[in-house]
């Protein structure tokens, strides 16, 4: 099975199981949302932040955006997301500093799918969030995945391969003075981390998105190596997003 995963923002509000029946029912593909990404505090603003920093950039033939992790808090997404009996979500959960991960991680229940955001371009990028991380890595969760910037190096994806992360989400936003780049311009960022990790580590689940407008997209993450894909940017267009469901199929 082959997914098409739904990333945060949108995958909060996605009604995944509609258009699985309607469009995707076919046991090839099946859209599967990501919710949050949720930070240890609450962080408010959401909507104000939104419409001062969400726009599409001409320059950078993309949207950006300085939302900066505004959300619930990781509590209210474990109380909601997990504990009204939806354990199949996969619940982003974001680090923004390093004592942050023995906190979240005592939070988190043991068999929560999770996706470990280490990538925000919005935070406080001289922290090294990378030690220590591996304490999210569960047997017990059919999802554990480390979602990783697009500037990241060789040798940091090594390291955390040799962790034991084996699911990879290739790639979050791009850092530019406006906040997180994303659209088109992450394709060569992301096609060059795939092919990375797939040809390094042929154990590892990749996840590759940034850009993904028709089905032409995909494929070309799928011959450098995908072994899933992620929809974010797309959704601001909700006739591309049915047009690519209804070309998938």
């Amino acid at each position: 099975m082959t997914f098409l995963f739904i990333s945060p923002p949108f995958g909060n509000y996605f009604p995944e199981y509609i258009f699985n029946n309607i469009f995707l029912d076919n046991n090839k593909y099946k859209l599967k949302s990501i919710v949050g990404s949720f930070t240890l505090e609450p962080r408010s603003g959401l909507i104000m932040q939104i419409i001062k920093t969400l726009r599409y950039s001409n320059e950078h033939n993309g949207w950006t955006n300085k939302i900066g992790l505004r959300n619930k808090g990781v509590e209210w997404a474990v109380k909601n997301y997990y504990k009204n009996n939806n354990i199949d979500n996969i619940v982003s959960v974001a680090l923004i500093k390093h004592t942050d991960i023995d906190h979240i991680h005592e939070i988190i229940p043991k068999d929560m799918n999770i996706e470990v955001n280490i990538s925000c371009p919005n935070i406080d990028k001289s922290i090294n969030i990378y030690d220590g991380v591996e304490k999210f890595i569960n047997l017990e969760r059919d999802w554990c995945i480390i979602k990783i910037p697009p500037t990241i190096s060789y040798k940091e994806i090594d390291y955390l391969y040799n962790q034991g992360w084996r699911q990879f989400h290739c790639c979050n936003t791009i850092p530019i003075k406006e906040g997180g780049l994303s659209g088109v311009s992450l394709r060569p960022y992301t096609n060059h981390l795939t092919s990375y990790i797939s040809n390094t580590y042929s154990d590892t689940i990749i996840i590759s998105g940034g850009g993904i407008i028709e089905k032409d997209n995909i494929n070309e993450y799928k011959k450098n190596g995908a072994t899933h894909f992620s929809i974010s940017t797309l959704m601001f267009n909700p006739l591309k997003f049915l047009k690519l469901l209804y070309d998938v199929k």
